[in-house]
């Protein structure tokens, strides 16, 4: 098992372990803020397939922005290891909850279904397939909701990526490694729907052959689960994708039209009140209640944020706002940390960090309001860890139960918007000592590369710094649109800035999310100190629009 920890958090207990890794609960030292760390394997982390896909999934997170979803607060990666910094929810697992407590009644189990089924369709309006929907990766907060976690073998819609997931809840065609669909994920959560109420999976076959056998030819077994829901599983589990509902968000509005007609307008706060009942009952298994005490003030930071979707998300503790100021602040402190080190010398001089945040396109990161430190405690928080599964299908790359990765694996799309400056401050207490900023380096190239549409308005590009030296600098991003070839176009969004130190050569991977029409999408880079040629770009021409 790798020792390596995450620069900046303290760690106190491991939460999960599996064949991919394990995931951890720490506290970020500067702020306090309760985290759950997913680490890749030290065996993984030596195979280019595992490290890029667990890279992709961070990716990934970082392009969800659902309240349903255990969000990203950033992705490191060094020589000695890799990890994804995520929120941490204060809830259990769904698999924990039906090995303790047993089947659910229906109003509960409907309730659960929603809360995950919009996380779901959350990741399928941008295109993810999930492929791993099950119990163990469904998490139930104290207060009865329910969050989807672990997109280690997502991919985009339509991609023909082999065979992968858990075999007890894949759908008749992800056995013959059909390409990834929207239906398939809804096969997945109706099979967990019948697990929550009758205590057990649709099919149970004595070996692997027999288990795709029953999935692809067997009745579907409604008859076992309560009259009012038969429809909605026998819709869910048809054999055929296209007599199952397109997608989640369909999935959703079906269940709202049996759960109101079967158990009348109240049914979901009956349902929340029974799961928050059941979650109390083993309080002793929830973070929170294993975590050690801390009394380390926070320091806030307050991001102004433009509204989206109708409303606007302010940074509170435990709230969505939170995973765009948080991610921006980690990020600053972590790249502070890499400066200290620098100047003392340290081995992570030479390591290449790679940092995802969750901040949407538009929200100006560049100039935060650092705030006075004030206390927060973990409570304000809405927790949630991404946990490795424990079982034989591995989170960290496209594998099968059997633990052997697919013939081909394939990048997510990165949905994701790292829009605004990735730069900040907090109000954290100054210290008496007075250190001598070094001199910039001299920087001898930018590149622009694998700068590529991932989504309808979405992108995401790698630039190359390469200097004379290890001081400071920082890497200024651009992106603009427009309707002619060859010419960059107008601004579209704020600029992100990055700053760097401790190495002659920087690569960094940001995502984008346009807001203007335009065929064709630039994308810019500058440094400080300029580079000699000045910077560099790169334009592409989009998918939906073709120039004749």
């Amino acid at each position: 098992m790798s020792t390596w920890v995450v620069p900046g958090y303290t760690e106190s207990l491991e939460l999960g372990a599996g064949a991919s890794g394990r995931v951890v609960l720490a506290v970020h030292a500067e702020t306090g803020v309760p985290v759950a760390v997913k680490y890749l394997s030290e065996s993984l982390r030596t195979r280019p397939g595992f490290v890029y896909e667990f890279r992709s999934e961070a990716r990934l997170l970082g392009g969800l922005q659902s309240p349903y979803v255990a969000g990203l607060y950033e992705y490191v990666e060094s020589p000695d290891g890799a990890a994804i910094v995520m929120e941490l929810v204060d809830g259990i697992s769904l698999r924990t909850l039906l090995t303790r407590q047993g089947p659910l009644d229906p109003e509960a189990a409907l309730v659960l279904l929603k809360g995950s089924l919009l996380g779901l369709a959350d990741a399928h309006r941008v295109g993810v397939v999930h492929r791993d929907y099950k119990p163990e990766n469904v998490l139930i907060e104290t207060a009865g909701s329910s969050k989807l976690v672990d997109f280690g073998i997502a991919v985009d819609a339509g991609t023909s990526a082999g065979v992968a997931g858990t075999p007890s809840y894949m759908a008749p065609e992800q056995w013959t490694g059909a390409p990834a669909s929207r239906a398939a994920d809804v096969y997945a959560a109706t099979a967990t729907f019948f697990e929550c109420l009758t205590g057990h999976k649709p099919y149970s076959g004595d070996n692997i052959a027999e288990l795709a056998l029953q999935h692809v030819d067997a009745p579907v077994p409604v008859e076992q689960v309560p009259e009012a829901v038969r429809e909605l599983v026998r819709r869910g589990l048809a054999k055929a994708p296209e007599e199952r509902p397109a997608d989640a968000d369909t999935f959703v509005r079906e269940l709202e039209t049996v759960a109101g007609a079967a158990y009348g307008a109240d049914w979901e706060e009956r349902g929340r009140a029974r799961l928050a009942a059941l979650v109390a009952l083993l309080v002793l298994l929830l973070p929170s209640a294993r975590a050690p005490r801390s009394t380390t003030d926070t320091a806030r930071t307050v991001l102004s944020q433009p509204p989206r979707h109708q409303w606007t998300r302010s940074w509170l503790p435990g709230r969505p706002g939170m995973l765009v100021s948080a991610a921006v602040v980690l990020l600053g402190i972590l790249l502070t940390y890499g400066i200290h080190q620098a100047q003392a010398g340290a081995a992570q001089r030479t390591a290449e960090a790679l940092a995802t945040t969750a901040a949407q396109a538009g929200t100006d990161s560049a100039a935060p309001t650092g705030a006075p430190a004030t206390p927060t405690t973990p409570a304000d928080l809405s927790p949630s860890p991404g946990l490795a599964s424990p079982g034989l299908s591995v989170s960290a790359a496209p594998t099968t139960e059997t633990g052997e990765p697919p013939a081909s694996a394939t990048t997510p799309p990165t949905d994701g918007t790292t829009s605004g400056a990735a730069t900040t401050s907090t109000a954290a207490t100054p210290t008496a000592t007075t250190a001598t900023t070094p001199a910039g380096p001299a920087v001898k190239d930018v590149a622009v590369s694998a700068f590529q549409q991932t989504g309808p308005t979405t992108a995401t590009a790698t630039i190359t710094v390469t200097t004379d030296g290890t001081g400071p600098l920082s890497v200024t991003v651009s992106w603009l649109t427009g309707n002619t070839g060859g010419q960059p176009g107008s601004a579209d969004g704020t600029s992100q800035t990055f700053e760097r130190s401790g190495a002659t050569q920087y690569s960094i991977t940001v995502d984008h999310t346009f807001q203007n029409d335009g065929c064709y999408w630039t994308v810019q880079a500058t440094t400080s100190p300029v580079a000699a040629s000045g910077g560099a770009s790169q334009q592409i021409l989009t998918r939906q629009c073709e120039i004749r």
